[in-house]
């Protein structure tokens, strides 16, 4: 299985990698098929390049993603070193982007309660930011309980503050999506993350899953199936290698989907038959990819994302 899936993605790596030659293309040779599903690049990909909110937006535009994920930090720095977020929004739309997502780390799930009105009042401050470029989801990871020297509060009670964050998006017109984060004592398997965004009661929860925390987290991907497509508003794409192994494998070690072991195809055509339609966010964190030109770094990232995809297609 291993062998047939690593030639699916190798010749699909072709194909997509020859769509980036369009001026050697022959003008009587037939556009490719659509893919059904969009993509995004998470900044984060590009971060140790140093750029400014305005560059990652060129950069995203010119390798070819359909919309950006950014980091709300880098759009706070933009708005208090003057930049205009209207001005900021309309370059987006512009240069044909959307805003997918967007990442911020909001306190919003620790049981002290005034550290976590605090963090409700953050996580308000973070959603008009997204809001005024465009968007209309956040990242909600599990950031105050994700840390192994404290005890997570029990699932219930996590489905309780996050309906509480889900109020605040509704004020703003923006919703936060459930993130998973592998390696936190909670929020770290998919098992949780449909409990508490089933028991958050409200109608705008959602999730935002992670090839690479499902595996971090301990989770099979056929539990993917659990999940309803429409709850999922975006999805973190990356893989990772067989070693390090799966207790001391971090972020850093992400790498270019289908240059892992993670079987994407496979998860990838679960999701499209039950309805997803993406965006997949290209998100790494590997600092040897960093060391590289950025625009260089996305357009490799698009095309290896691309290439699985079509190989979950050709599957039968």
């Amino acid at each position: 299985m291993i062998q047939r899936r690593q030639l699916l993605v190798a010749a699909s790596a072709i194909t997509a990698g020859a769509t980036l030659q369009t001026s050697t293309t022959p003008a009587t040779e037939p556009e490719p098929k659509k893919m059904p599903v969009r993509f995004a690049l998470n900044t984060s990909t590009i971060r140790g390049q140093n750029l400014s909110i305005v560059e990652q937006i060129e950069v995203t535009a010119k390798a070819g993603f359909d919309g950006i994920e950014p980091w709300i930090r880098d759009i706070d720095s933009y708005a208090n070193d003057g930049g205009s977020l209207p001005d900021l929004k309309n370059k987006i739309a512009d240069l044909g982007l959307t805003v997918d997502s967007a990442i911020g780390f909001a306190n919003w799930i620790v049981d002290d309660q005034d550290a976590r009105q605090k963090g409700l009042e953050t996580a308000k401050k973070e959603m008009s930011l997204v809001k005024a470029i465009g968007g209309n989801r956040v990242a909600a990871p599990p950031v105050g309980a994700h840390r192994g020297d404290s005890v997570p509060p029990p699932l219930p009670v996590i489905a309780e503050r996050y309906r509480d964050l889900l109020k605040v998006g509704t004020e703003l017109g923006v919703t936060p999506q459930l993130e998973l984060w592998g390696f936190s004592p909670t929020l770290s398997k998919l098992s949780e993350l449909a409990y508490v965004a089933a028991g958050a009661e409200h109608p705008d929860a959602c999730v935002l899953p992670d090839f690479y925390h499902i595996y971090k987290g301990g989770s099979d991907f056929a539990a993917l199936g659990m999940i309803e497509a429409s709850r999922m508003h975006c999805f973190h794409m990356n893989d990772y290698p067989a070693d390090p192994p799966r207790a001391t494998i971090a972020d850093k070690d992400r790498v270019f989907p289908g240059d892992g072991v993670c079987p994407l195809p496979e998860s990838i055509r679960q999701l499209i038959d039950h309805g997803f339609q993406g965006p997949f966010s290209l998100e790494l964190f590997n600092p040897p990819y960093w060391e590289r030109d950025a625009l260089e770094v996305a357009k490799e990232g698009l095309a290896k994302s691309k290439a699985v995809v079509q190989a979950a297609l050709e599957l039968s």
